[in-house]
């Protein structure tokens, strides 16, 4: 059961992940925050391949990477964007749909028939995102207004769109090209880095001077270097866990990262309708691992 505790331990991680990132987007832009992380988790990485060799790696296949990263990088620049805007306890149970999105896009684009646990998969999820919309004494019609005025779901939707393209194409480049999970980690992350400086010389807003002169610099940096060690290892328990087990019932597993960063962080950051959040978490969370238990 190695693979199981391994599993846990990546979604333990994930969601103390989350949670900081939270707190330090409270005092970054989402920009600023996502290319400092890059530096960090590129570097951070790098002795990583002493362990690994360079198995598969061609002009086509890093073709075929830097174009899943550049879907990466846009999907978790919009997560930033969404967690900073939005409370923890909407933005990450809304996240965790994507296994419906995925389910969808094959029934539609790839004529995949939707089996039954799918479908009792994503009836959770519709019911616990139609809870988490739902206001205290408002219409039962309210959560159907974001589709009128979307707002900073509109990130999350695009952040779910892109996640869902880059986890078939994850599929596709490890089968076809039989790279080594770790080296595809490694190498993803530095196309993050190369893709966000490239965000930067366009939009020129990251603005260093202003984040390393703040009086509470030491910190932030200290923080992000911290998330940079622990994505780094949620990352390498989630591939050493898939060695280890199908991965389909890993990735159910490690949707419980989005459970325990709800039930931590929203209490964490006294948010309200805690046990509403945390019931509609349950219940997306549920959703999702039934469309994988399949």
């Amino acid at each position: 059961m190695t693979w199981f505790w391994l599993a846990i331990f990546s979604a333990l991680l994930s969601a103390t992940a989350a949670i900081l990132q939270k707190k330090v987007l409270s005092e970054l832009k989402a920009l600023d925050f996502t290319l400092i992380l890059s530096a960090f988790v590129a570097a951070l990485s790098t002795p990583l391949l002493a362990f690994t060799g360079t198995e598969g790696l061609n002009a086509n296949s890093m073709l075929y990477l830097f174009t899943k990263s550049v879907l990466n990088a846009l999907a978790f620049l919009c997560i930033m964007t969404a967690l900073k805007n939005l409370e923890i306890g909407r933005t990450l149970p809304l996240l965790a749909s994507s296994p419906m999105i995925i389910a969808l896009l094959a029934f539609i684009f790839l004529g995949e028939k939707l089996t039954a646990f799918e479908i009792a998969g994503m009836t959770l999820i519709v019911t616990g995102t139609f809870i988490l919309e739902l206001k205290k004494n408002e219409s039962l019609l309210r959560p159907f207004h974001i589709f009128k005025n979307p707002g900073y779901h509109r990130v999350i939707f695009a952040a779910l769109i892109l996640i869902s393209a880059s986890a078939v194409m994850d599929k596709f480049i490890l089968v076809k090209f039989k790279i080594s999970p770790v080296l595809f980690v490694v190498i993803q992350n530095y196309f993050f880095l190369l893709i966000f400086i490239i965000i930067y010389i366009f939009t020129r807003k990251f603005s260093p001077e202003k984040i390393f002169t703040k009086e509470r610099s030491k910190y932030l940096i200290i923080t992000i270097l911290i998330i940079a060690v622990v994505t780094i290892g949620y990352r390498l328990a989630q591939i050493e866990s898939v060695k280890l087990a199908p991965v389909g019932v890993v990735i159910s597993l490690k949707r419980l990262s989005v459970l325990f960063a709800v039930l931590i962080g929203a209490k964490l950051f006294k948010e309200e309708s805690y046990l509403k959040k945390v019931s509609a978490t349950i219940l997306i969370v549920t959703g999702a691992m039934l469309i994988y238990e399949d």
